[in-house]
């Protein structure tokens, strides 16, 4: 049987705190502009998916994903 391996985001220093809002948010920003910089294949980008999926609640992202679509996402993306 093959083992699991869990991973989730490093740590960064730029979120020292144990809330981690601001981390997740800056993650799926992230992600995305990668995304917009180098297409929807680019390996480098699958790290911040990670990332961000490791960090935060799934009701967040589709709340984010819907907010994108309809242009009212309130990031700089």
């Amino acid at each position: 049987m093959a083992e699991i391996e869990l991973k989730t985001a490093p740590a960064d220093f730029r979120f020292p705190t144990t809330n981690q809002t601001r981390h997740c948010f800056t993650r799926y920003v992230e992600f995305h502009r990668c995304v917009a910089a180098k297409g929807d294949e680019a390996a480098d980008c699958t790290r911040f998916a990670k990332y961000y999926r490791a960090l935060c609640p799934g009701e967040w992202v589709d709340k984010w994903n819907e907010q994108r679509e309809n242009g009212t996402f309130p990031g700089p993306l």
